[in-house]
């Protein structure tokens, strides 16, 4: 496709650009292009494969699986990577476009290849994607035509390759600057060298790389003086030099240092006197640096570096060896220094500056002249630099001094040999300062070596630079004498004259020359011969003598003669070879070269796995039989850190693969004993299961697979003799089948096998090449499960999981093939049970179900198949029909919960994520499984505190604390929480809990019971418990009706509703804005009506909230008693489980003059499955009902609702003199004053007239109910009226005097019509609490009606008349009853008291 296509009809395709579609024809045809492909595989494992070269089709599959993860980046935001995989996209297509085209010529061809190659390989690496092995063309490796070892030799090199070509992108040359200058220079400034030699001193410092072992620049010299000065004393703290030359490849290197050795100069020991032989130069010291970071240019160059001093000293016996030698070659001096993390340096070393410069020498002393001036030592580089610009001359000869073998003649220890070289000409004249040891001092005539002390093969190491005009070189030779030095003698050995045209040899040519000679014999003689030699020389030397040299000959001489096709030769060397490695990897082997033996086996490996090397079948069974086992041991004792334990694991992946059936046979019948076999096996799955995905990089996607591969077949030859040998009765191992099912199960859920989480090019290519190997393993861990027979129930209730684990692979078949591994395990539990259950067998599933789903394992389907694949069995079942069904049930129950739990889990909803939890925790609460059950628990409280959500986290840990009791029995390990220090009795765990609790609550400003046993702690908390409840602000939380409606919402909110519990001062307007940021895609419905089929089917979201009351439910005890306000307020919006709201309606005409005659309610109910507060800051509404408030009904509550309000607001100005009169003027001028009521007139007008009561007679008690109440309020206002006259100033005088006009007018009214009410004693008493404080009962309006009694008598009335106010509003006192009032206050908190009862 090279457009996007969307379909309008059920026949036509969805196409996207570069989607591949198998067609005969296609219409519209200019939105394809069409290509010649093959068809690979049928079905689901289709492949449609262009007829594009090899590199086309990798650069496009490529681009398909970047383009996902650029996809990715782009949603992340991650915007410097999207651009990096942008421009590598650009190149790519780039590329692609060059060699479809045709027309690049084969050269360029081949570098462009590479080009693309590189760049894939790099962008893979950085996306962390797989690694790519290739052949030297550049072509894919395929793993069915290479060798193992070869495979994994591959896998080495591109991901050295790739660590190279990252370690240029990291390093610091990303600026143009970087980019546009080819050569650099390092300035170094040596401050001072701190040293306590006594003695004079050479400092040699030079660039080394120590990947390489390579020197790469030249020395730089400095001589120092006994006193610990520079012998030029001008140079002191300043002694610069200038490593030049150096290009970007150089500073690029992975690891670069500045290493230093240090040289005495004098006599033969330290201690020697002055009469003894001096001017000898000594090894005494090295130091090293790290610069690669100042050569990176990540590092601040300006400062100062010190640079830590390594002595060398002479070794013996006592000395441990990681001290460094004096005699020790200088490479593998500064490599052991390098690799030492700590230098006990006591101060002495080197101070130096560093600092990088752009350019070569000309253009640094162009630029930085204040850096580089004449005094500045120039160092160069040892070899040419990138760029050779004209004119750039340079003749100058290195000579290296490498090491040499001499005999120690008559003497009974080796010579102290001194080397001195020196330059001649064709007379034998010396050339004048022709030698420089190093730069910063003029050239010497005859150079002398650094002499090591007693050794047989010295090995210097050291490089002088030879510089002869160009004219004098071909007339001129190199003198080379050797010196045996002692303290007080010298003796000339031998000189050696080295000619232009004569090359000087070496250690390192002589051993090219005799492989040339080797090489060359081989072309004359035999293999068989040269075999046969080969062998008879290896075993000449004895065992534990030269074992590296020989392990090197073999390895030499095996890839001349096992890589060809003589079957004679292998007969004659690998039993050679068998036996040396055998020797070597034997566990009783002292220090064995892993190394040289890993050479020699891989290569051995090699050339028996080729497809042109003849028959090969015995070999390999000798090799099996000597070697495997020793190879198995030495990769389980290896270190996973080291760096050859992938050879190994190669190695015996190799082996294994070239096992064919019956080598697995034999090799069992060479154990002796069946416990052999058994040690075995258990060392066998044990490496398996440690070794599968832990050794190879994870992007070696390739190598890895092979191994798994190597191993499933490795497996089913085990599993074989499993069922031969242990299997019966008399030999059954437990711990062996125990060893093989987890290794089983391990392979199979391996991370390297699942499919589904790789991309579904990486998917298609592992099925064409491996298929589903799970699916294999699967079936084999079922069959011989199967196979167990009686012994299943040795295996019950462990294997529950592990199978399990198998189960919730996301694979069909194998899901298929494995879950009524499930019923046969309750069957055989239920057969061998005394109970007949599967008890066991459920608990087990349940807990690792609940743990494997929470690990992100399982999903919907495996619910339904699990599910179905049950209730078939169990319903065919005789016993377990019913109990199997029920379990069947229980599970999908199960699954459901925890997979909301689950997803709801990453969701960003915190209200979600409690919904899930709490039913999780509930389901688990009815199967009786605490443990789990309290984990979820403290989930749920945490996720609480997190959202400071404090009461609701103590109703959470206070179903912890009930299911303890209150006695000294220990606790059950489950009943501790997850932070229990130690075991906790039940009583003391129930006491700490309960303190959390009352703390949480504390927080939350919820009243604290004073009943709390032990628990509440000391008097004084008491005290402040107290004081809080009855003074403390106590906000009062609103609740609101949320309803979900529409099939768009999850199921545990769809077309539900809750009642939501608000923070402290949160309002409907807030609430909402809230709710609806959670589901941005939801519509607000302005109705709160119940909405209609069309939006509860509908697939929107939409969402219904409005504030709704909670009904006052006050305990038995507090019944028609007088209770303090602030108790009052806590079970107004505490304690409740039943909600209203009301909305008003007509029925009829509207009258207008009278509104009430027609208003009725509509009151809706709404009881929710628990009470508030609770766990959760909402519940479901398990039940609504609604019922019609007639206008007279409503005017009874009114009227109540009135009355009660103004008996307590007129208390409470009895009660406080500090409160402002202002709220008791505006009530009593509501109700008095005729210019402002229109109170009780209206309901006379609506319900006391004939023609209502005729029309409704059913109403006359409750028409009689008003009366009563209209009535009660002469008494209640007479007391507000006289109060407001008690504090009423001057300034409210006038109103005061109108509001008693006003009362006499309406109270002559109310006692003519409605009668006169009597209270049994003044409502506005004070009373004292235990504590002191002023406690004001508050009266309900039911309580209100109750104390009242009515006379018809208009002069009965007990309250205000006439006579008893005067118009200054003071009162005449009367003795009155004492109205029954609480002595204290209850500190209450109904479920601690439950608790604690």
């Amino acid at each position: 496709a090279i457009y996007n296509y969307d379909p309008s009809g059920e026949q036509e395709l969805c196409l996207q650009v570069g989607d591949t579609a198998l067609t005969c024809s296609f219409s519209p045809s200019s939105y394809i292009h069409l290509k010649e492909a093959t068809v690979e595989g049928i079905g689901q494992q289709e492949i449609i494969i262009p007829a594009d070269s090899p590199l086309v089709q990798e650069i496009g599959a490529t681009l398909r699986e970047w383009a996902q993860i650029w996809h990715k980046l782009f949603v992340a935001n991650k915007t410097s990577m999207f651009r990096s995989v942008q421009q590598m996209a650009y190149s790519l297509i780039e590329y692609r476009s060059q060699i479809v085209s045709g027309t690049l010529p084969k050269d360029d061809l081949v570098e462009l290849k590479k080009k693309v190659t590189a760049k894939i390989d790099y962008g893979n690496r950085i996306l962390g994607l797989d690694l790519v092995v290739r052949d030297e063309a550049g072509n894919t490796l395929d793993p069915d035509r290479t060798s193992t070892v070869s495979l994994f030799r591959a896998h080495e090199t591109a991901s050295r390759s790739v660590d190279d070509r990252i370690q240029e992108e990291k390093a610091g040359f990303c600026d143009l600057l970087m980019f546009t200058v080819h050569t650099y220079s390092l300035l170094m400034n040596l401050k001072n060298f701190v040293c306590n030699i006594g003695e004079d001193a050479e400092l040699l410092m030079s660039l080394y790389d120590p990947d390489q072992s390579e020197f790469i620049s030249e020395n730089f010299l400095v001589r120092w003086d006994s006193m610990g000065m520079p012998k030029e004393i001008e140079k002191l703290n300043n002694l610069p030099a200038l490593f030049t030359d150096l290009s970007s490849s150089d500073l690029m290197r992975q690891r670069l240092f500045l290493v230093c050795q240090i040289i005495r100069v004098g006599s033969m020991e330290l201690k020697e006197g002055k009469k003894h032989t001096g001017g000898l130069r000594r090894p005494f010291g090295v130091a090293v640096m790290d610069i690669t970071d100042i050569a990176h240019g990540k590092t601040d160059e300006d400062k100062q570096h010190f640079i830590p001093f390594q002595q060398q000293l002479i070794m013996s016996p006592l000395i441990p060896s990681r001290v460094i030698g004096e005699n020790e070659p200088l490479t593998a001096v500064f490599n052991k220094v390098i690799a030492t993390r700590e230098v006990n340096h006591k101060g002495q070393g080197l101070f130096v500056t560093l600092k990088l410069l752009p350019g070569d020498l000309a253009q640094v002393r162009k630029d930085y002249p204040h850096f580089v001036d004449r005094s500045t030592a120039i160092v160069r580089k040892m070899g040419f630099p990138e760029i050779i610009l004209p004119g750039n001359v340079r003749n100058d000869i290195y000579v290296t001094l490498l090491q040499g073998e001499f005999d120690r003649g008559k003497k009974k220890t080796p010579k102290n040999v001194e080397v001195i070289l020196s330059v001649h000409d064709d007379e034998g004249k010396p050339m004048e300062k022709a030698i420089f040891p190093g730069a910063g001092y003029d050239g010497i005539t005859e150079y002398k070596s650094v002499i090591y002390y007693q050794v047989k093969q010295p090995c210097w190491n050291e490089t002088v630079k030879v510089t002869i005009p160009i004219e004098d070189v071909c007339r001129c030779h190199l003198r080379v004498m050797f010196r045996h030095r002692s303290s007080q003698d010298c003796e000339c050995l031998c000189f050696i004259c080295m000619e232009k045209k004569k090359p000087a040899c070496n250690p390192a040519t002589i051993v090219n020359s005799i492989k040339i000679v080797t090489a060359a014999l081989l072309d004359l003689f035999f293999h068989s011969l040269f075999s046969v030699l080969l062998a008879k020389f290896i075993e000449s030397i004895p065992d534990s003598q030269l074992v590296r040299q020989k392990l090197g000959c073999m390895y030499e001489g095996g890839k001349i003669t096992l890589l060809h096709n003589y079957t004679y030769c292998r007969d004659v060397l690998l039993p050679l070879v068998t036996d040396q490695l055998s020797g070597q990897l034997d566990d009783h082997s002292s220090k064995p070269d892993h190394e040289a033996c890993v050479q020699l086996l891989s290569t051995v490996l090699d050339s028996l796995d080729r497809k042109d090397v003849g028959p090969t079948r015995g070999h390999v069974q000798l090799i099996m039989e000597r070697l495997l086992r020793r190879v198995n041991r030495t990769v389980i004792g290896m270190d996973r850190s080291s760096p050859l334990i992938g050879h190994y694991l190669a190695c015996m992946t190799a082996i294994l693969k070239q096992m064919d059936d019956m080598h697995y046979a034999h090799y069992i019948s060479t154990f002796k004993t069946r416990q052999d076999i058994i040690d075995f096996l258990m060392e066998t799955f044990i490496m398996f299961k440690d070794l599968m995905g832990n050794v190879f990089p994870t992007d070696w996607m390739v190598m890895n697979l092979v191994q798994m591969q190597v191993f499933l077949r490795a497996i089913n030859q085990y599993s074989d003799v499993l069922n031969m040998y242990f299997l019966d009765q008399a030999h059954f191992q437990l711990q062996l089948w125990n060893n093989y099912f987890h290794l089983t199960v391990a392979f199979l859920t391996h991370k390297t096998l699942q499919l589904e989480s790789f991309s579904q090019e990486k998917r298609n290519k592992i099925l064409n090449k491996y298929g589903d190997m799970r699916k294999a393993i699967g079936f084999k861990i079922r069959d011989m499960w199967y196979n167990l027979g009686p012994h299943k129930m040795k295996f019950i209730p462990a294997m529950v999981g592990p199978i399990l684990e198998v189960t919730l692979v996301p694979q069909p078949e194998l899901r298929k093939a494995t879950i009524p591994i499930f019923f046969d395990m309750m069957q055989c539990e239920h057969n061998f049970s005394p109970r007949r259950t599967f008890e066991k067998f459920e608990n087990e599933l349940i807990t690792k179900l609940d743990q494997e789903v929470e690990g992100g394992r399982g999903d919907e389907q495996y619910k339904v198949l699990l599910e179905k694949t049950l209730l078939d069995h169990c319903r065919r079942h005789r016993y377990l029909s019913q109990s199997g069904e029920e379990l069947a049930l229980l599970l999908s129950s199960l699954l459901e919960n925890l997979l909301a739990y689950r997803t709801i889990t990453h969701d960003g909803s915190r209200e979600h994520r409690m919904s899930c939890t709490v039913n999780v925790l509930n389901f688990y609460k009815e199967k009786k499984r605490e443990d789990i059950y309290i984990r979820y628990l403290y989930k749920l409280r945490d996720l609480h505190l997190d959202y400071e959500n404090y009461t609701e986290a103590a109703y959470t840990l206070l179903l912890h604390a009930e299911l303890l009791e209150w006695s000294d029995k220990p606790c059950a390990p489950h009943l501790i929480p997850r932070d229990g220090e130690y075991m906790w009795n039940q009583q003391e765990l129930k006491e700490r809990l309960f303190h959390e609790i009352i703390g949480y609550l504390d927080k939350g400003k919820v009243s604290i019971s004073h009943r709390t046993g032990q628990a509440a702690g000391q008097d004084k908390n008491q005290a402040e418990f107290y004081e809080k409840i009855m003074h403390a602000m106590r906000p009062q939380p609103e609740y609101f009706a949320v309803g979900y409606y529409g099939l768009g919402f999850p199921s545990f909110l769809r077309n539900k509703m809750f009642i939501y519990r608000g923070k402290e001062y949160e309002w409907l307007e807030d609430f909402s804005l809230k709710l609806l940021s959670q589901f941005p895609n939801a519509v607000r419905m302005t109705s709160t009506a119940p909405p209609g089929d069309n939006i509860s089917n509908s697939p929107g979201q939409y969402i219904q909230c409005f504030t709704v009351k909670p009904v006052l439910t006050l305990p038995h005890r507090f019944k028609d008693k007088g209770v303090p306000e602030q108790i009052l307020n806590y079970y107004r919006t505490n304690e409740v489980d039943q909600f209203q709201y009301s909305r008003p309606f007509r029925k009829g005409e509207k009258d207008p003059d009278n509104e009430f005659a027609t208003m009725w309610i509509e009151r809706t109910t709404y009881i929710t499955a628990y009470r508030f507060p609770g766990i959760l800051k909402w519940f479901e509404v398990k039940s609504v009902s609604v019922e019609e408030i007639s206008p007279l009904a409503n005017a009874i509550e009114t009227m109540e609702m009135a009355n009660e309000k103004l008996s307590n607001l007129v208390q409470q100005q009895a009660c406080d003199q500090s409160l402002s009169i202002n709220p008791l003027s505006m009530m009593l001028s509501g109700i008095v004053d005729p210019a402002v009521m229109g109170g009780f007139s209206n309901y006379e007008k609506a319900f006391f007239t004939d023609t209502y009561i005729q029309k409704h007679p059913e109403d006359h008690k409750r028409i009689e109910v008003l009366k009563h109440l209209i009535a009660l309020q002469v008494p209640l206002l007479a007391d507000g009226i006289r109060i407001h006259g008690e504090k009423a100033t001057e300034q409210l005088k006038p109103l005061h005097n109108r509001l008693v006009t006003c009362f006499q007018d309406l109270r002559e009214k109310v006692e003519k019509h409605y009668g006169v009410i009597t209270l049994p004693s003044s409502l506005t008493e004070k009373k004292k609490s235990r504590v002191g404080s002023v406690v004001m009962p508050y009266i309900l309006s039911s309580t209100l009606r109750r104390m009242s009694t009515v006379s018809t008598l208009s002069n009965a009335s007990s309250g205000l008349s006439s006579s008893s106010v005067s118009s200054d509003g003071h009162s005449c006192n009367s003795s009155q009853e004492s109205v029954p009032g609480f002595a204290h206050c209850f500190l209450y908190l109904p479920f601690l008291l439950s608790g604690l009862e």
